[in-house]
């Protein structure tokens, strides 16, 4: 098994989409990036603590790819908005890519350059070390399952739920 941990934007996108992956075997919402040990989510909206609102992505390889993991990410969110994704605005929004070892991190710059291409150029997504992942408080985790009705998931997560749906569809459970 594969771990990536990602932030591009709120973590109840992100959430929902890699939930809907074959061979993502779990994800959790979480913070990192930041000074601020064990901070919690009223803490890094303040964007006071560095954290990045992300996700930790555990898959097997053997049903996706990385390089499919990857390219999802740069398909859920605009990299080209620095510290933002749509009207969430702050650091702890940010696009950024967490690299555990030099091998992670070439294969995460090489998505950045694949993302950079589709994109036209102009991307903000950063390559940070991976430090200490905290997970988030247990009502983040599974978010949009949980509130499908909720005023977010029906505005923003079920547009990009759907986009990737529809440029991933050979990943897509059934």
């Amino acid at each position: 098994m594969t771990t990536f941990v990602v932030a591009g934007g709120c973590f109840w996108c992100l959430d929902a989409v890699y939930r809907t992956l074959n061979g993502v075997s779990d994800v959790v919402a979480g913070y990192t990036g930041g000074t601020k040990e064990n901070p919690t989510y009223e803490e890094v909206c303040t964007g006071t603590t560095g954290q990045a609102e992300a996700v930790k992505v555990v898959f097997d390889e053997a049903v996706i790819p990385a390089e499919v993991i990857l390219d999802v990410f740069f398909t859920l969110h605009d990299p080209r908005q620095l510290n933002r994704q749509g009207n969430d605005i702050g650091t702890q929004y940010r696009s950024a890519m967490f690299y555990d070892g030099e091998e992670q991190k070439e294969l995460f710059q090489a998505s950045i350059d694949r993302a950079n291409e589709y994109w036209g150029g102009g991307l903000v997504t950063t390559l940070e070390p991976l430090g200490v992942f905290y997970d988030a408080e247990e009502y983040h985790q599974n978010f949009f399952a949980r509130n499908p009705g909720q005023g977010y998931c029906l505005a923003v997560a079920v547009p990009k739920v759907n986009k990737v749906r529809a440029s991933f569809a050979s990943y897509i459970k059934d």
